[in-house]
């Protein structure tokens, strides 16, 4: 089979299963996108994407500054408490020269925006959501709501609640809830800030300046699953109104309309592998993790780009064998940090007082260079496996 006839159709637009379109389509791939949305929307909130993603995207061709504009420190530069006083500060200068470059922050249209458009015209389909996979007299059959595709590769980027995923792995448990909710929000240009992460006991507090001048906030706390206060702003200025400047004054700011809240889930377990024969998951729908690292979406990023890596040069017939190298390339890797996040979480969100001191003392007392080589596995851990013949 010639390159140019091999079909790969992919399950949902994020940023997952964009970038493994616009991978796989830079290797030579035909590639179908099918969005269950009925069009593109400018929702959602900011997103950091971590040095080791940006690295994927430059191994595809893609350069996003010149889509998003200049580097931006992220949340993880510096720990505060809510009076103000750091916790740990870290050297920029330095995680540049040791990661080849800063994050870059932006509003995740952004991002969106620049991968779909550096794709080929017709590829992306709004209004097909995909509800099957099925082998059908030697063909892949993709079942889609706007009609069915034939495939030589699927990659289900359909998100945390991956309808593939349950199909395809009817005994894994699922989602599990992590005990706290977030609230999300972006804020016009004009709201200069550091970007910091505020530690309290249960709440957590951030900001982040985008490369667009806006100003990216979240924050989380320990409530029951589907709490959803009747007024946001209330809600917010009720647990971060006393806050460090310039916490209050942002929160005044806020339009509670603009204000996504989400109850943060991770997967119960890993996945017992990452592809099913034809069919190969990736980002949420593979390995959902809470945002405790900042590296949820850095992480689908990496999975399109590896798994486009390793179907660069297989025919139709060696689809299953490159699917299969995909889940022990990345499977290890996308599980450890999925248990890290959520680990990392549950500190975090420490509410006991002698907890929350104990917390805050060890984050002071931990040496810059060692916090540095705590996220050695994070930035530098990015790697191409072996190309499949």
């Amino acid at each position: 089979m010639s390159e140019l006839a091999r079909h790969a159709v992919v399950a949902g637009a994020g940023i997952g299963g964009l970038t493994a379109a616009l991978a796989l389509h830079r290797r030579g791939w035909r590639v179908t996108i099918c969005e269950r949305a009925a069009g593109p929307a400018a929702v959602g909130a900011g997103i950091v994407l971590a040095p080791n993603a940006l690295r994927a995207l430059d191994t595809i061709g893609f350069d996003l500054i010149d889509a998003a504009g200049r580097a931006v420190p992220t949340a993880l530069g510096g720990l505060r408490r809510p009076d103000g006083g750091w916790l740990s500060r870290a050297d920029t200068t330095a995680m540049t020269a040791r990661y080849g470059r800063p994050p870059l922050a932006l509003h995740r249209s952004t991002l969106t925006a620049a991968l779909a458009a550096a794709l080929p015209e017709g590829a992306l389909t709004y209004g097909a959501a995909v509800t099957a996979v099925e082998e059908a007299r030697g063909r892949t059959v993709v079942r889609t709501a706007a009609g069915d595709l034939t495939a030589d590769a699927v990659i289900a980027a359909d998100g945390i609640h991956s309808v593939l995923r349950r199909r395809h792995f009817p005994d894994h448990p699922g989602l599990h809830y992590s005990g706290e909710t977030a609230w999300r929000t972006v804020l016009p240009a004009g709201a200069a800030t550091e970007a910091c992460e505020t530690w309290g006991r249960g709440e957590r507090f951030g900001m982040v300046p985008l490369a667009d001048g806006r100003v990216y906030l979240y924050a989380t706390a320990i409530l029951p699953e589907g709490y959803r206060p009747a007024d946001v702003r209330a809600e917010l200025l009720r647990r971060y109104g006393t806050w460090h400047a310039p916490v209050p004054a942002l929160l005044e700011r806020i339009d509670p309309v603009a204000v996504l809240q989400h109850d943060l889930y991770d997967l119960a377990a890993p996945l017992p592998r990452l592809h099913d024969g034809r069919i190969a998951w990736i980002g949420d729908a593979a390995h959902a993790m809470t945002p405790n690292l900042g590296q949820g979406g850095c992480q689908a990023v990496e999975d399109a780009v590896v798994l486009a890596h390793l179907l660069e040069r297989v025919d139709r017939a060696g689809v299953p064998a490159a699917l299969a190298a995909y889940t022990r390339a990345r499977l290890t890797r996308t599980n450890a940090l999925r248990v890290r996040a959520r680990r990392a979480g549950r500190v975090a969100a420490l509410s006991h007082p002698l907890a929350v001191a104990a917390r805050d003392l060890a984050v002071r007392a931990t040496p810059a260079r060692t916090a540095r080589r705590a996220l050695d596995d994070l930035f530098g851990g990015f790697t191409l496996p072996a190309q499949v013949e």
